[in-house]
């Protein structure tokens, strides 16, 4: 189903993939896939955007900000946050 959509980083994901290598968080493209295919949880965000989390370690999750457009999925963000707040 929504494996057979190209999933499509926007300008903005794609710098923020850079910002948080800057930190110490690396993510790559297949992480994000992963987060979007096969979430540990999924929530609905400003203007009705799906937001889908997994665990990174045993005390963070990587939150993906994504529309699910006809054609393709497009990240629009993703930020890591702590797995306390967020579950």
């Amino acid at each position: 189903m929504m494996n057979e959509k190209k999933i499509e980083l926007s300008n903005h994901a794609v710098l923020k993939i850079e910002v948080l290598r800057r930190h110490g968080i690396t993510i790559d493209e297949d992480f994000i896939n992963k987060v979007i295919t096969s979430p540990d949880k999924i929530d609905i965000g400003y203007k009705e955007r799906l937001v889908v989390q997994k665990e990174l370690d045993k005390d963070h999750v990587l939150r993906v900000v994504y529309e699910n457009k006809p054609d393709r999925i497009l990240v629009v963000t993703m930020y890591p946050g702590r797995k306390e707040r967020y579950e």
